[in-house]
Parts: structure tokens; sequence; C-alpha cells
């Protein structure tokens, strides 16, 4: 949290200079950019420390015998555009999940418990932090509010 409120003491001054309609385009610039750092470093599979997720629990209820499977990431389509939004106004950045995905992806971030399956057996989830703030992400920000400072 410290590094966020860093950045924001950092670029509030900047960013009075502007108006609503600029600050409007680059926080919807910034939302892009977080989202798109975001979606890389899941599918990297890696939390925003950069250590590895937890690897998801072997189960061999439904292996057929003689089936080739291979392994699938988690959160494929979690990361895609349509589940993982971007949305950036004068007011601020918003880069998260929405809806039903939303709850699974909470469920995830913080290692709580939940139903494996409709009506199925509650199981505890492994902590795996799908969305986070990195120094590289800090960069970036600084680097693209640097940039539509200089047009």
């Amino acid at each position: 949290m410290a590094d966020l409120e860093a950045l924001e003491d950092w670029a509030a001054p900047l960013l009075q200079r502007i108006e609503p309609a600029g600050r409007a385009k680059l926080a919807r610039t910034l939302a892009q950019e977080l989202r798109r750092s975001q979606q890389q470093r899941i599918l990297a599979q890696r939390a925003p420390d950069g250590t590895p997720f937890t690897p998801r629990k072997p189960h061999k209820l439904r292996e057929k015998q003689g089936r080739v499977k291979r392994k699938a990431k988690m959160f494929q389509k979690l990361r895609t555009a349509s589940y993982l939004k971007a949305k950036g106004d004068a007011k601020g950045v918003t880069v998260g999940f929405t809806g039903r995905i939303a709850r699974i992806a909470r469920v995830h971030q913080y290692g709580l418990r939940d139903r494996i399956a409709p009506r199925g057996p509650m199981g505890q989830y492994e902590k795996r932090e799908l969305l986070g703030f990195t120094s590289e992400d800090q960069e970036r920000l600084k680097d693209a509010i640097l940039a539509h400072l200089d047009l």
C-alpha cells in the first residue's frame, strides 16, 4: 500500500494541471496498461511478489486410462478482457473482475473456502494473488504519465 500512496503523492500535483477530459484519457490509458501487465503476470502464473502460483491439487476422479492430458494453465479465461475489466475516468483508475467471475477470483485471491462444484463439497483454496501492484507496474505508470504530459 505504501507504494500506491507514494505514487499518488507523486502524481497528484501533476494530474491537477491536466484538464478533466485529458485526465480521463490518461486514466483509460493507465487502466489498459495495468490490465495488460496483470494479464501477462496471470499468464506467467506468478504472484505480484514474483513467486509462482501454488499448483493445482492432482485429482484422478475423471481421468481415463490411456488418455494423454496436457496440463492446462490456471485462469486462462479469467485473464481475457471480457472478464478482466479496466475502467478509467477523471476520478480514478479501476482494474478488476465483475459478476460471477469476481467471486471466483476473490476466492483465489485471498485463499478462501468455497464449493468445489455446485451443490458439491466445500474446499479450502490456496492463495493465488491474481491482481496486485508490482514495482514494474509503478514504473510503467510513471512513464505513461510523463509521456502524456510531454504532449
